[in-house]
């Protein structure tokens, strides 16, 4: 348990006593005390740490809760929480600060956990699946792939640092009408480029890296398949194609640092029955009905506007059919929570999903459903519409190639996923300090070099334990340190709400910070004791800043 949550619970527990000390003296009248928060003011002067305990208080004790604040106050022991001051502010909220004086254990914290600095188990073991890109094998990726791609490992990666058992996973979808396009596509750029004068399919897929995959399997096969029955031919090149296609997208998310645990195929849902399967156990629990020819699920019951058909009047089960079989097999895998990212124009299906999974018989809310908004690139101050390799879009290879993994990743989680993302190039790849990424990057950098040059000089980093900490006086070194001691908190409270952005606050205020003290202290300086207190802290800055860039997916590199 890290510093600053102990001294939180601490000051949780004497409020509890405070409150039941004054309801037994007679003072405050309630039956149970309601679960307040203990919350870091936005404003400094309002002290550490914040509660609404009072306010909460006023309605079952007919106080005024200003009134219910002062005497929690008189009541209030502060032996043992380091608290040094407890004032009533504004309608009723208790303001804390603490003395400094606590900051000294947190140092000792971060250099000893060192790589584990900043994780918990409040997850304790909980397995988590996070399906995450699952784009249509059909294409590239482009920037919603790109951005979905960031935010999903991030939050694996806080997930994971937070005592949870979690499982990556894409959804691949290699059936249904877009398989049915795909091979059409193929099947007319084979005969165009063999010389047969045939037309392109109106919902076929235009990319120019068809043709080139249709170039790749022509210079394999010839034209073998050139007077063979449609179905065969299409197959061979579906076949050939979703492969080639799979091991790129393969390829640049690893280049993206992302590596998936499971790549699980829709086709298998098909081939296995199990849309046949859950559609008959739905039916069999009244929730699905015939009508027009086609089978609907009655997802109006769970809050949708209208419901949704499972089987056309064909026969052949929607993409929604094999979406609720798919749930039903992430349940059955024994999954306590399943995160699904998506992009913002899928929003309306998410209320027949969670729909169905509770027509299933499991809790809708242990499904989790990110719409994350669309990516506007920039470049030269415009809109970045076209590529001009792909005469489409900008995939992620090219954004990679262009910025690197580091800034991509990075601006990717810097806003929150429901907030449309402007992508700047020129910024992301601007070696100054308008650029985030750089600069948080360059603050652990300097703090290398510093640690370098003491070691050129014959300082080597000393034990923590053998040196006196309190020695760091100055406001910049206490600032640096009361951020360190942040991060356990930030890291715990990003992963429960989901939202890796936190983060790149949190790392932006702790290279501030670092910058600051850098211009005001002096770390190699002649006095023996003083450098040894300084040489920690900067040590555990960097422990701090590396372990929040590793959560992101970005590199902390040691020269720049």
């Amino acid at each position: 348990m890290s510093t600053l949550l102990k001294i939180k619970q601490n000051i949780t527990e004497q409020l509890r006593k405070s409150a039941l000390s004054a309801r037994q003296e007679g003072e405050i009248n309630f039956v149970s005390l309601p679960e307040f928060t203990l919350e870091v003011p936005r404003e400094k002067t309002h002290g550490d740490f914040a509660t609404n305990l009072a306010m909460l208080l006023a309605r079952e004790a007919k106080m005024a809760p200003r009134q219910i604040a002062e005497i929690i106050v008189k009541h209030f022991d502060p032996n043992g929480t380091w608290v040094k001051r407890v004032e009533v502010a504004g309608p009723g909220f208790i303001n804390f600060t603490l003395s400094h004086e606590w900051l000294y254990q947190v140092l000792p914290e971060a250099i000893r956990e060192d790589e584990r600095y900043g994780n918990s188990n409040f997850g304790q073991g909980k397995k988590v699946q996070v399906e995450f890109v699952s784009a249509n094998p059909t294409g590239l990726l482009h920037m919603g792939n790109a951005r979905g791609a960031a935010l999903g490992d991030s939050i694996a990666n806080l997930l994971q640092a937070t005592g949870h058992e979690v499982t990556r996973e894409f959804y691949v979808n290699d059936a249904g009408n877009q398989i049915i396009n795909f091979g059409k596509s193929l099947e007319a750029r084979y005969l165009q480029l063999l010389g047969r004068n045939v037309p392109f399919p109106d919902e076929g897929y235009h990319g120019e890296d068809l043709i080139e995959t249709v170039k790749r399997f022509i210079s394999r096969y010839g034209d073998r398949y050139l007077d063979a029955d449609s179905e065969e031919r299409q197959q061979k090149l579906i076949e050939f194609a979703l492969e080639e296609k799979l091991n790129h997208i393969r390829e640049v998310l690893e280049d993206f640092g992302v590596y998936y645990d499971v790549w699980f195929h829709e086709q298998t849902l098909h081939e296995s029955g199990a849309i046949r399967e859950v559609i008959e156990e739905l039916r069999q629990k009244g929730y699905i009905y015939e009508s027009e020819g086609a089978l609907w699920f009655k997802s109006t019951e769970f809050g949708d506007e209208k419901d949704e058909v499972v089987v056309r009047s064909n026969g052949i089960p929607t993409y929604f059919a094999a979406d609720i079989a798919y749930h039903k097999n992430k349940f059955e895998r024994g999954f306590d929570r399943v995160i699904n990212i998506w992009g913002a124009d899928h929003h309306g299906h998410v209320a027949r999903l969670k729909g169905a999974v509770a027509a299933l018989g499991y809790d809708p809310a242990r499904l989790d459903i990110i719409l994350m908004q669309l990516v506007r690139l920039f470049k030269d101050g415009e809109v970045l519409r076209m590529s001009k390799r792909t005469g489409q879009y900008v995939t992620l290879g090219e954004l990679i190639e262009e910025v690197g993994k580091d800034a991509a990743r990075y601006f990717f989680v810097m806003r929150g996923a429901d907030s449309h993302l402007d992508f700047d190039l020129d910024l992301a790849k601007a070696e100054s300090n308008e650029n985030p990424v750089y600069y948080v990057q360059y603050a652990h950098a300097r703090i290398c070099s510093i640690l370098r040059q003491g070691k050129e000089l014959g300082y080597e980093l000393p034990v923590v334990e053998d040196t006196n900490l309190e020695l760091l006086q100055d406001p910049a070194e206490l600032e640096l340190i009361r951020k360190i001691a942040d991060l356990p908190d930030v890291v715990a409270e990003a992963a429960q709400a989901l939202e890796p952005h936190r983060l790149t606050r949190y790392a932006h205020d702790l290279a501030s910070l670092f910058h600051s003290f850098y211009n005001h202290c002096r770390v190699l300086v002649e006095d023996e004791e003083l450098r040894k207190a300084r040489m920690i802290l900067v040590d555990a800055t960097r422990i701090t800043l590396r372990n929040v860039l590793q959560l992101l997916g970005v590199t902390a590199p040691e020269r720049m």
